[in-house]
């Protein structure tokens, strides 16, 4: 594993889309790239997280081409500028995680777990590389039209050990599981999965929680992505209290203050 996870610790997020449902458009340029990059390793952010396609609910695909360009792009900059950064690739497609890997990528994570491409599995085991398997029920167009069942914990219980058996076979041990807050799920989905967030610990992987400034947050508070900082440091704060081991924001800052303090108590 790259990393302990002896303590929680903070992935940045780095959008590279014009899509992206609170910053998108904001990272475009290679100023804006590098300028965000710099400050999520400032604010005390562990890994960067660059996605060249929106996944918001809703998004649509971009050609596998140019989400290769982008992303090969982005990893070179930020490298060149910082070599010691530890860097997330945002991909569910094996052939852009490999070009990511080549050029200097340190984790995959994939909204699908493995479900969208098949040859994922044998990408991220070939090169031993750290994997986030996160749960979904349909790509970003269609997830919300078909979202869990009545026993969503037992679901997505289910789901892990599936394609966790799956990524093992191929060699890739180093997993950490995302439960995919806002993907496929209702909003009392949403909530019920992070009161039961622990019930993960079965499988004795790191648990990422990426909830920052979702629409379970705004929508429940009726007000909007850009006024959900407060209510995402709320269940980021529940989210450690019930094990989780990386929170995946756009606000880093304030998201290591939220460990800081946990430290105190855990």
């Amino acid at each position: 594993m790259i990393f302990p996870f002896e303590y929680p610790c903070v992935m940045g997020i780095l959008n590279i889309t014009k899509d992206s449902f609170y910053d998108g458009g904001s990272y475009l340029t290679d100023e804006n790239i590098l300028q965000r990059a710099g400050q999520i390793l400032s604010e005390g952010g562990t890994i960067i997280d660059i996605g060249a396609v929106s996944t918001r609910p809703g998004a649509l695909e971009i050609p596998e081409e140019k989400e290769k360009e982008l992303i090969v792009h982005a990893l070179k900059l930020i490298l060149q500028q910082y070599p010691d950064a530890i860097i997330s690739v945002d991909t569910w497609r094996a052939s852009v995680a490999e070009k990511a890997i080549v050029s200097g990528a340190s984790i995959i994570n994939d909204i699908s777990g493995g479900t969208f491409d098949p040859n994922m599995a044998q990408i991220v085991g070939t090169y031993q590389i750290p994997y986030i398997l996160m749960h979904t029920t349909d790509k970003p167009e269609k997830m919300q039209q078909h979202t869990m069942g009545e026993k969503p914990l037992a679901e997505l219980l289910q789901f892990f050990g599936k394609q966790i058996d799956l990524f093992l076979q191929a060699g890739c041990h180093d997993l950490i599981l995302d439960p995919g807050f806002g993907f496929g799920k209702t909003l009392e989905q949403n909530f019920f999965l992070l009161k039961n967030l622990q019930a993960l610990q079965i499988f004795d992987k790191p648990i990422l929680v990426g909830i920052s400034r979702k629409s379970m947050i705004y929508k429940t508070l009726k007000t909007s992505p850009q006024q959900a900082l407060n209510g995402t440091t709320t269940l980021n704060t529940i989210a450690l209290l019930k094990g989780a081991s990386i929170l995946r924001v756009h606000d880093v800052k304030e998201a290591v203050e939220v460990i800081k303090l946990y430290q105190k108590i855990a």
